[in-house]
């Protein structure tokens, strides 16, 4: 209950108040503190551009985590031209492919195959 002052109407302090909580509450609805950690056997080619995965939507409102890995090729340019999923989640697993076929490594004289796990953490 909002208490009535000057005719009738509430305080303009106080309805300031309630806006900015109000405010502040709809802005933290749903920020999960999300974090992934990706863990990728290199076997002596190193990585020039990795990009993050990228926390699915559905998975923070499911509040859904785990871990999931990937095998990629890897070109002799440096390019990822395959990646193949191994296992975890569907829904965690299309978000680290999407970034692994990104991913660019220094160039080789053969192509390489690269093992990447990650761990999708709320």
């Amino acid at each position: 209950m909002v208490p009535r002052l000057n005719g009738g109407r509430a305080p303009l302090k106080q309805i300031v108040a309630l806006l900015l909580l109000s405010f502040f509450l709809v802005s933290h609805v749903g920020a999960f503190q999300t974090q992934i950690q990706i863990e990728a056997k290199e076997s002596g080619r190193k990585i020039k551009t990795r990009i993050s995965p990228e926390y699915p939507e559905l998975a923070v409102k499911t509040k859904l985590s785990g871990i999931v890995r990937v095998e990629a090729v890897v070109t002799p340019d440096g390019s990822v031209s395959q990646v193949r999923e191994i296992g975890g989640n569907p829904v965690l697993l299309s978000a680290l492919v999407r970034a692994v076929k990104q991913w660019k490594y220094e160039p080789a004289p053969k192509e390489s195959v690269m093992e990447i796990k990650a761990a999708f953490n709320l």
